[in-house]
């Protein structure tokens, strides 16, 4: 919505349920599961057998494939409801009529006030027919038999709003990460009846989120290949994939054991063909361009509200892009929703909501599913249906404060430019004249959790302490004095390196942190081993592989001791520096294994790079490097 709109009220706020509906953990260990994120974890007594029947059908689409649809209907009669849908690949389990989800829709509201809740295995999944395809491009203009997800959406919908008993022509679409994607998708080409959508957690690029960081590869998402990459030639109720079985528990000591990316093949063989167009396709070439759904982003009718964590580090990149194209690209209803979450958190009705260490507040979730989520979709559903829903267009958690703020636009207007240099130790607005440097060797690369694990995709690091890199020979460490007030940084955060290398490649890495004071005190998230007097919280990072700095298409090496740009942008943040605390920068060049080692020595594609490819190097950060950032005035 554009800030001439009628301005909506405030509100509050919301992590993730993993039901047993979704991709399991690997029994054999001790891993955190990327999987699907749909409903909350209550204890209470509702049983969703007693208000609800339940009904699978399969729903014929345009060229004839049939998708597996799951509805449950209120046993209430008296009156009409509106469908809200998720279409997935995760499965929508449990299969079989007498077989019942324990929590089903976005939230316990919307499930115990009654609406027909609508569950779908997308093209090529679980109990649907078809091929799957990952990330599957979008095609303008269809034309016959042509299908994407925007089409099979599209058909699904009319065959409920036209099939299905008591509903009220309304249609809302939800999901959180892969399913985000899918009611992302559902914008495109809509049905008439689709009214209301929630794209949360989305992605919008694979090449930026998940398993790409700017043309980095994330080595720490590298088992959820698993997930992705294995096709199916009929409909089947069970997984018909497996992981890899691995006895390590340590991650960092596997994969640094495991040598390059090359020796990852033993794992992952030509059948699985995701792994195969990981590897032939390194660069942000056709291939990857055509999945990303951000582009296609134009008139969109729909309402949209976009849901997103701030310390989510799978997906982040794809719900401020998707709000920020609708935003500029539509005259639609279009507003963001971003708390201290991670991925789904939201979703979760936890009492205490922490990151880590770091404790924000209670009954954020549950706040945002009641006051927020519910009353979304109950408007343009059940309601008026018109801008003036009651909630405002942005609405976002300052992490530093701990409290939710209201703007009218993202990013907000009240703010001004700041320019900050990297110079010798400091962090100041005086441009030094000299250069900082450190060795890199892949052989010892820097961790990005001090915590000894093996995790399915990483979480909690994305406010871990990061005293343990800080103290590190290889990471440059900037940082002001202590502040005198309190300092609120808002929007996207730019970091214009200057920096030069004795090798011909390298990855460049930039975390922003909130250095406490010493009088800071632990709370009950807090580690045993740690002290939160002096934490350093990391409240945003980011990667660029070296090679990508001019164009994620078009690699190229770097000149051995040539002084080079490298522009790194952070995703946004909404985060206030108090008084007593302190602003850090750290840079450095490894971050495992949550990042892949770059061998620094340029190879036209790493995926394939050898041992001897890898070689330890000397790099320079300039002291005319900035960080560039927006202050809330």
């Amino acid at each position: 919505m554009r800030s001439t709109r009628i301005l909506l009220l405030s509100f509050l706020s919301l992590f993730v349920f993993i039901t047993s509906c979704n991709e399991k953990t690997d029994p054999n260990s001790n891993i955190e599961t990327k999987e699907e994120v749909t409903t909350t974890e209550q204890k209470d007594t509702y049983d969703v057998k007693e208000f609800y029947s339940k009904k699978e059908v399969d729903i014929v689409m345009r060229d004839g494939t049939k998708l597996h649809t799951t509805i449950y209907s209120p046993k209430d009669t008296s009156k009409k409801y509106p469908i809200l849908m998720q279409r997935t690949p995760y499965s929508s389990r449990p299969y079989g009529e007498d077989q019942f989800r324990s929590k089903i829709a976005p939230n316990e509201f919307l499930m115990k006030e009654g609406n027909i809740i609508v569950y779908q295995d997308v093209r090529g999944r679980w109990m649907s027919e078809g091929v799957y395809d990952n990330m599957r491009a979008y095609i303008p203009n269809k034309k016959d038999k042509q299908f994407d997800e925007a089409s099979d959406t599209y058909d699904t919908i009319d065959w409920l709003v036209n099939n299905v008993d008591n509903n009220n022509g309304n249609v809302g679409v939800w999901g959180i990460s892969y399913p985000g994607f899918y009611a992302t998708y559902s914008l495109l080409d809509s049905h008439p009846a689709l009214k209301a959508v929630s794209p949360q957690a989305c992605i919008g690029d694979f090449f930026f989120d998940d398993f790409h960081h700017n043309g980095a590869y994330l080595l720490s998402y590298w088992r959820a290949t698993a997930v992705f990459g294995y096709e199916k030639t009929e409909p089947v109720k069970e997984s018909w994939y497996t992981f890899p079985e691995l006895k390590a528990k340590d991650q960092y000591q596997f994969f640094l054991d495991a040598g390059p990316l090359s020796t990852l093949d033993q794992y992952y063989k030509e059948d699985n063909v995701f792994w195969t167009q990981l590897k032939e396709h390194p660069n942000y070439d056709e291939f990857w361009q055509k999945r990303g759904i951000i582009q296609h982003l134009k008139d969109i009718k729909p309402a949209v509200m976009v849901v997103g964590g701030l310390f989510d580090a799978e997906d982040l990149y794809g719900p401020f892009e998707t709000y920020e194209k609708i935003e500029n690209n539509s005259d639609n209803y279009n507003i963001m929703v971003f708390g201290p979450w991670s991925h789904g958190d939201w979703a979760r009705n936890k009492k205490r909501q922490a990151i880590g260490n770091v404790y924000f507040g209670d009954d954020i979730s549950l706040n945002f599913q009641q006051n927020i989520e519910t009353k979304f979709f109950n408007h343009f559903l059940k309601g008026e249906g018109d801008n003036a829903s009651g909630l405002t267009e942005i609405q976002i958690f300052d992490t530093g404060k701990k409290e939710w703020n209201t703007f009218d636009n993202w990013p907000p207007k009240n703010t001004e430019k700041k320019t900050m240099y990297l110079s010798g130790n400091d962090l100041s607005e005086t441009v030094g004249k000299g250069f900082s440097e450190f060795v890199s060797d892949p052989k010892k690369p820097v961790p990005y959790s001090e915590d000894i694990k093996m995790v399915f995709t990483p979480r909690k690091y994305m406010t871990d302490d990061q005293r343990f890199a800080a103290r590190r020979p290889d990471v440059l460490v900037y940082e002001t004095p202590i502040l005198s007030e309190d300092m609120t940084l808002s929007g996207e955060i730019l970091a214009k390196l200057k920096v030069a290398t004795t090798g011909t490649a390298a990855d460049w890495v930039v975390k922003l942190i909130d250095v406490y004071p010493e009088d800071a005190e632990d709370t009950e998230e807090t580690q045993k081993y740690l002290k939160m007097s002096n934490y350093h919280m990391m409240v945003r990072s980011e990667v660029l592989r070296g090679r990508f700095r001019n164009s994620f298409s078009k690699p190229e090496p770097f000149t051995p001791n040539q002084k080079t740009d490298v522009n790194i942008k952070l995703q946004d943040i909404h985060h206030t520096f108090l008084k007593g605390h302190k602003i850090q920068i750290q840079v450095q060049s490894t971050w495992f294994p949550y990042i892949d080692l770059n061998p620094q020595t340029f190879v036209p594609n790493i995926f394939k790079a050898k041992v001897s490819d890898f070689k330890k190097e000397t790099h320079k950060v300039f002291d005319d490097s900035s960080i560039e950032f927006s202050v809330l005035k």
